[in-house]
C-alpha cells in the first residue's frame, strides 16, 4: 500500500508559485459537482486555475492525492451535535440527516470513498465527536464502536443506492415523473401474478421520486435509532 498523503511530509512550494492547497481543492471540488469524477484531470484543473499543470504538483503529487484531500474536505461539512445540546439520539438524527445532505451535494464521493482509509484530520474529527455522541447513550466502548458504525454504514449505503437512482433518472432522456411512469409500467407486467409486490410497487411511486428516497431514508434510520434506544436501555 503507498504511503498516504496525510503521512507524506508536505512539499514547500517555491515562492514564485501563488496557488495555495485550499484554492486547488475548491476548484477542483466545482468540477467535480458539476461533472463528475470523469470530468476530472489535473490539466483541465490547471485551466480552471489559470496556472500550468506542473504548478499543481508542488501541493499534490497525483490525481489520487487529490482525491484523498477532496474526500476529507467533504467529511468536514458533515455536522456532528454535541450530545449536551440535543441528547444523543436526537443528535444522531441529525447526524443521519447530515451525512445524507452532504453525500447528495457531492454525489461523486460513493464512487471513491470505499477506495481509500479516510485518515485526514475531518475525517479523525468526525469520527472522535461521533464517539462521543453515540457514547453518551451508555453504551460500553465497544459498542459505542458497532453503534456509530451501524448509523454509518446504514446512512452512507442508503444514500449511495438514492444517487444511483437519482442518477439513472437524470441520464434516462426523459423527466423524472416520465422516468418513474416507465418504471411502474414495466413493473406493472411483471408483478401482475404477485399482487403484493403489485401494490408495493404501486404505493412507493405514487408518492414522487423524491418524497419517497426521503420516507425510505427516514422510516430506516428511526428504527435502527428506535433499536439502538432500546438496546442502549438494557
Amino acid at each position: 500500500m503507498k504511503d498516504s498523503i496525510w503521512t507524506r511530509q508536505r512539499k514547500t512550494a517555491p515562492s514564485r508559485e501563488t496557488l495555495s492547497q485550499e484554492q486547488i481543492v475548491a476548484a477542483a471540488m466545482a468540477i467535480l459537482d458539476s461533472e463528475g469524477l470523469a470530468g476530472l484531470s489535473m490539466r483541465k484543473l490547471a485551466g480552471k486555475l489559470a496556472a500550468g499543470a506542473t504548478s499543481l504538483y508542488w501541493y499534490v503529487d497525483t490525481k489520487d492525492d487529490l482525491i484523498d484531500l477532496l474526500v476529507d474536505e467533504v467529511w468536514g461539512e458533515v455536522d456532528v451535535p454535541e450530545p449536551e445540546l440535543a441528547g444523543w439520539r436526537a443528535g444522531a438524527l441529525l447526524f443521519g440527516h447530515s451525512i445524507r445532505a452532504t453525500v447528495l451535494r457531492h454525489r461523486w464521493l460513493p464512487e471513491v470513498m470505499y477506495t481509500r482509509p479516510s485518515i485526514g484530520p475531518n475525517a479523525m474529527r468526525l469520527g472522535s465527536r461521533g464517539l462521543t455522541l453515540f457514547g453518551a447513550a451508555g453504551f460500553s466502548e465497544p459498542e459505542t464502536d458497532l453503534a456509530m458504525s451501524s448509523v454509518m454504514s446504514y446512512v452512507l449505503g442508503t444514500v449511495s443506492a438514492e444517487v444511483a437512482t437519482r442518477e439513472m433518472a437524470r441520464t434516462s432522456g426523459t423527466s423524472e415523473e416520465d422516468w418513474v411512469k416507465q418504471i411502474v409500467d414495466q413493473a406493472d407486467a411483471l408483478t401482475s401474478e404477485y399482487p403484493g409486490m403489485h401494490e408495493s410497487v404501486r404505493r412507493r411511486t405514487a408518492v414522487g421520486l423524491d418524497t419517497g428516497l426521503t420516507e425510505n431514508f427516514v422510516f430506516g434510520l428511526d428504527a435502527l435509532l428506535d433499536g439502538l434506544a432500546t438496546r442502549a436501555k438494557r
